[in-house]
């Protein structure tokens, strides 16, 4: 029997592991590169960082909610045991929530400032467009959810208006993370995508293409991150980014070799953990 609302199915389809590391990077950007707001009091005693904050992550979750909503008939293949969609919430509550926790994120956002405001729209608006049929187009989808998920970092630095090129390196950190960590994913979801019409890249390219595809955005990923590093001129950057290089190079290692679903899917968790590893360089600077 469908149930109406489980709270179980609610924190499965929120990706709680997801918003946690949102709300870290964003924590590490206002302590650490931020430090203090225009009023001279620590970045963290400014309620309206937190206001920031929570609307980031209900925005995010609701796009999590659509997607899932969307995407229930391709999960139903690709990943039968993870389906929440009409099992533990009905599919016109996932409807209602998506726009409850818009609603919020955007009153949020206004109390923040109304630049937030419409930030958090646009976030919205973006995030409903990819899940609707962007993400099933090559490539475009994968940039779309790239450009969010660093919008979350520098978010913090438009708020406070401080910093912005330093927080700029960790936003262009976390594009090309997600963007490879997305064609990862689109290659381990390959079977589902083809049978209900999708055209991402492994399906349009064939799988071994887009490894080459993710070779150039990590020879372009490093090259970027090595020019603002040598702009911002802090030898803190080099000596963590030159460590987590040799993190990145086995990465990309292991991406070469692989050619299992299994495989693809380790390689996803494993982008999720050199990003957050990178986040934390933050507190030595």
């Amino acid at each position: 029997m469908e149930r109406t609302l489980s709270l179980r199915s609610l924190f499965r389809i929120s990706r709680p592991i997801n918003l946690l590391l949102i709300a870290f990077a964003q924590v590490m950007t206002a302590h650490f590169l931020i430090e203090t707001n225009a009023q001279g009091l620590p970045a963290l005693q400014d309620f309206r960082l937190y206001l920031l904050i929570l609307a980031t992550l209900l925005v995010t979750a609701a796009g999590y909610m659509i997607n899932d909503y969307y995407d229930v008939k391709i999960d139903y293949i690709n990943r039968p045991k993870a389906v929440v969609v009409g099992k533990g919430i009905k599919r016109r509550v996932i409807l209602m929530l998506h726009s409850v926790f818009n609603f919020a994120a955007i009153g949020m956002g206004w109390v923040v400032a109304p630049r937030i405001a419409a930030l958090i729209i646009f976030a919205g608006v973006m995030l409903w467009w990819y899940c609707n049929g962007l993400k099933r187009k090559p490539f475009i989808g994968n940039v779309a959810v790239a450009f969010l998920t660093s919008l979350s970092i520098y978010l913090v630095a438009y708020y406070f208006q401080k910093n912005e090129l330093l927080v700029f390196t960790y936003a262009l950190f976390a594009f090309f993370l997600t963007l490879i960590r997305e064609l990862l994913k689109d290659i381990e979801d390959r079977q589902g995508d083809r049978l209900h019409g999708s055209k991402t890249l492994p399906i349009v390219l064939g799988f071994r293409k887009t490894k080459q595809v993710i070779y150039i955005i990590a020879i372009t990923f490093v090259g970027s991150i090595f020019t603002v590093t040598f702009q911002l001129n802090l030898p803190q950057l080099y000596y963590y980014f030159g460590g987590l290089g040799v993190l990145f190079c086995w990465f990309m290692w292991k991406i070469h070799r692989a050619d299992q679903k299994e495989q693809f899917a380790k390689l996803s968790t494993l982008a999720k953990v050199i990003m957050g590893i990178g986040t934390l360089s933050m507190a030595f600077l």
